[in-house]
């Protein structure tokens, strides 16, 4: 069954002091682009496996890169969806995670302490900002 990562744009972004809140719609279409990159050179997707509780999937995966605020309007690029969050990113993320089907594995990329515990509770696995970070830049 196809995997869904659902990536905290806004927590990825600010988890290195790059200068991102110059241009934080800058930034996001940056993750954006290596985001794209890595699923493109990566077949089967980000990490797997029993380091990762929850996330069983193997072969194709969806990424979306949830983004919210001054990062709004990104637009989505093959191999990955760009979803704008009209209020609250975490609360979007969550909402993915709880509509996804019966049985789809999902993934969450995060280092916020209270929406790794929302999505955990929905029986999504859940991995820090370097999982993505160190793979696609």
């Amino acid at each position: 069954m196809e995997g869904l990562v659902l990536v905290d744009a806004a927590n990825v972004i600010g988890s290195v002091p790059d200068g991102w809140w110059r241009d934080r719609r800058g930034a996001a279409e940056r993750l954006r682009d290596r985001l794209a990159a890595l699923v493109q050179g990566h077949q089967g997707g980000l990490p797997q496996g029993p380091g990762v509780p929850g996330w069983a999937a193997r072969g194709p995966l969806e990424l979306v890169l949830v983004v919210e605020g001054a990062a709004r309007g990104v637009a989505s690029v093959e191999g990955v969806r760009v979803e704008s969050a009209s209020g609250s990113g975490d609360d979007h993320i969550v909402e993915l995670a709880a509509g996804r089907a019966p049985g789809r594995p999902c993934l969450v990329v995060t280092a916020d302490r209270g929406l790794r515990a929302r999505v955990a509770a929905l029986g999504a696995g859940v991995v820090g900002p370097r999982a993505v970070r160190g793979r696609a830049g």
